[in-house]
């Protein structure tokens, strides 16, 4: 199964670099002048799309097995999350929000938090 998940943003250019910053990677590639795609995994892959009616709607999480250290290589490119959290059952979470409030949450195993 493949998998294309989509946020509607208002800037492409504005969202490209913010989810640059976020995702440590340029897009792999653009299909049209609207969209802008990143390639997260073999056959799963994250877009924006400028659709300013819907902007700042979106929300995903991507479940990452390295939470800790993904979360500090955001820190390092200077985004901050808007949220992290763990659940009773020791599972992470933290939530970025872009430039149009589209929520970008980065979910990971029970494990030492920091």
């Amino acid at each position: 199964m493949d998998l294309f998940a989509g946020l509607p943003v208002r800037d492409r250019a504005r969202s490209i670099a913010w989810f640059t910053q976020l995702l440590g990677a340029e897009p792999a590639f653009f299909p049209n002048d609207t969209e802008a795609v990143w390639e997260l995994r073999e056959h799963g892959y994250l877009y924006v799309d400028v659709r300013p009616a819907t902007a700042g709607g979106g929300m995903v999480t991507l479940f990452v097995e390295d939470f800790e250290q993904r979360l500090a290589a955001i820190v390092r490119r200077g985004l901050e999350p808007a949220v992290r959290e763990v659940y009773e059952n020791g599972v992470r979470h933290a939530t970025f929000r872009d430039p149009d409030g589209n929520e970008v949450s980065f979910g990971g195993p029970p494990g030492e938090t920091g």
